[in-house]
């Protein structure tokens, strides 16, 4: 029975139909309306990058094998993926058995089954980029190939071959790898990742609306600001997890730059350019890396991932946050 006593954290993790795939990290992810999708990624057990797609209803809690991507596409881990309207993109990654990087895009079509390559990306191979749609473009920036990258790309699908890409100047921060976006109201907010082994620390946002889309927020750290709240010190992580609920972005799990895996989880509020990380309840499955995220914008849910070392476990379960539920401590 509870009492007065009794203490709750914020946020309960449900778990779903595990993953009907075999475990793997490092995978690429969008949503499609109430649909997710899973791309490629790292097996553990067989040390093999993969090419499958799987879809997973969300309403329905039910997953179901896709086409693969074509025979023209190498298997890859550490690809972007990002939705533009009804379609689906896949955008570079890693390929091992040539030891290289990768700056293919391939479309894929859930209404047909169908993929199609498009463009290669517009600012070369990479691996660990950050991608996003808004309106009738994606946008793909930053990542690894060799060199920690900060670049950006708007990428139009119904542009004529030879003229899809086209470079986004103006972003001031931090190059990185492995960070983490969510978009709310056609605005992307860009955070954390690692660069030359460190954490990184500072905050955008980008709103292609502006005549000057790119703006600094408030670094996702201590602050001697009074506006912050007590301390950021915990926000800071790379190849996390990013989705909107209800107009809030959440970050969870993830690591920092000494391989410390995350647990926990954050919500940034762009009515007040502030986070809240107090009293929420910790993930409740195994603590991760580069798992794949799905946001529908009223739900957020986690698939996949490992912890990333040479020694990695992989997963395949599933994983959904109910925000306003509580757990008692």
């Amino acid at each position: 029975a509870c009492t007065e006593d009794t203490e709750y954290t914020a946020g309960v993790w449900y778990r779903r139909s595990d993953f009907d795939g075999v475990a793997r990290m490092d995978a690429a992810g969008f949503t499609i309306g109430n649909k997710g999708y899973l791309c490629g990624g790292y097996r553990g057990s067989k040390k093999e990058r993969l090419k499958d797609l799987w879809e997973y209803h969300i309403d329905n809690d039910w997953w179901t094998q896709c086409e693969d991507m074509p025979d023209e596409a190498i298997a890859r881990n550490a690809a972007t993926g990002f939705a533009v309207g009804t379609k689906g993109y896949i955008v570079g990654g890693y390929d091992k058995d040539a030891n290289d990087y990768l700056d293919d895009c391939w479309e894929y079509d859930p209404a047909t089954g169908n993929w199609k390559q498009m463009d290669p990306f517009g600012g070369g191979a990479r691996m660990y980029a950050l991608g996003f749609g808004i309106g009738n473009y994606g946008y793909v920036g930053t990542g690894y190939n060799d060199n920690y990258l900060k670049d950006f790309y708007q990428f139009d699908p119904s542009a004529a071959s030879g003229s899809q890409w086209t470079i986004i100047n103006g972003f001031g921060g931090q190059k990185r790898q492995g960070g983490m976006v969510f978009v709310i109201d056609d605005i992307a907010y860009i955070c954390g990742g690692e660069n030359n082994n460190a954490d990184v620390y500072d905050f955008w946002c980008f709103d292609p609306s502006q005549s000057t889309p790119w703006k600094q927020l408030r670094d996702i750290k201590d602050s001697s600001d009074d506006d912050y709240d007590d301390d950021y010190t915990s926000i800071v992580r790379c190849y996390g997890c990013a989705f909107v609920i209800d107009g809030k972005g959440y970050i969870a799990l993830g690591q920092i730059s000494s391989s410390s895996l995350r647990s926990n989880y954050w919500i940034y509020d762009p009515a007040t350019d502030l986070w809240d990380g107090e009293d929420l309840t910790d993930f409740e499955g195994s603590s991760r890396v580069k798992a794949v995220c799905f946001s529908t914008g009223k739900r957020g849910i986690v698939a996949t991932g490992g912890t990333g070392t040479s020694s990695s476990s992989f997963y395949d379960d599933t994983w959904e946050l109910k925000p306003y539920e509580y757990e008692e401590k």
